[in-house]
């Protein structure tokens, strides 16, 4: 398994989410406020702040962080972010994808450069890597919402392109323009769902040892850490036996 799974498996592992859960609601906190600020406060009529308001849930945000996020945002209060995506290339060559929200592109700029040549990688020119990956809607549900027989089907008719059920669960996928409509057929199928969002899905991956998965491991935490960076994408895919020795 490569990409966004694998990773998010590590960091469970390593308890990687209570150590910077403040961070993380932060973040979640920040993506609301600019979702609502970029169309209407109410989720039932904003699919982008319907889709954060169900990750930061989906992660224990509590009710009264997202409240305030949606109401600063009303408002008109807080600062105004712009939305930039970097691209670069990690150790071993994996390609990487680090979407940010930031109100001092050139503070984010030199920050991100500056991790990935610590990390023995390079920052990229935008459009250097990101056709290694596919724009995807994903859609997950825990294992208890069906068989993969059943959560296959419901997909289908839902107007999903793909399901990979694993003992993990079930992430469904579909094409980015059609995550919300095919979200909420889901929803009427099988019931609430635990994430609905884009994201970059690797299309080419790049085999790494335990070696180069350490080193590529301590660039996304670094890169994570910054408080202007959303979300770290990359290419790469690793053994079950490497896996357990992370």
């Amino acid at each position: 398994m490569a990409g966004h799974s694998k990773w998010a498996n590590i960091q469970h592992r390593k308890g990687r989410q209570d150590a910077v859960r403040s961070k993380l609601f932060s973040k979640l906190a920040k993506e609301i406020t600019v979702a609502a600020k970029m169309g209407d406060p109410d989720p039932d009529k904003n699919p982008r702040l319907r889709m954060a308001v169900k990750e930061a849930k989906s992660l224990s945000v509590p009710k009264d962080v997202i409240t305030r996020a949606i109401t600063k945002a009303s408002a008109g209060d807080g600062e105004n972010y712009d939305e930039i995506r970097y691209e670069g290339y990690g150790p071993e060559g994996v390609a990487v994808i680090v979407e940010a929200m930031t109100d001092n592109k050139n503070r984010t700029a030199s920050v991100v450069r500056s991790i990935f040549t610590k990390s023995g990688g390079n920052l990229a020119e935008t459009g250097a890597v990101s056709f290694m990956f596919d724009r995807v809607g994903l859609v997950t549900y825990p294992v208890d919402a069906g068989d993969a027989d059943a959560v296959f089907e419901a997909a289908i008719e839902a107007g999903a392109e793909d399901v990979e059920s694993t003992e993990d669960g079930h992430e469904i996928y579909c094409a980015n323009t059609d995550l919300h409509e095919v979200s909420t057929a889901l929803e009427n199928a099988l019931g609430e769902s635990e994430t609905s969002k884009l994201i970059w899905k690797p299309n080419i991956s790049t085999p790494l040892d335990l070696a180069g998965a350490e080193k590529l491991m301590r660039l996304i935490e670094m890169l994570e850490d910054d408080d202007d960076v959303q979300t770290v994408t990359a290419n790469f895919d690793i053994s079950d036996e490497v896996m357990a020795q992370l």
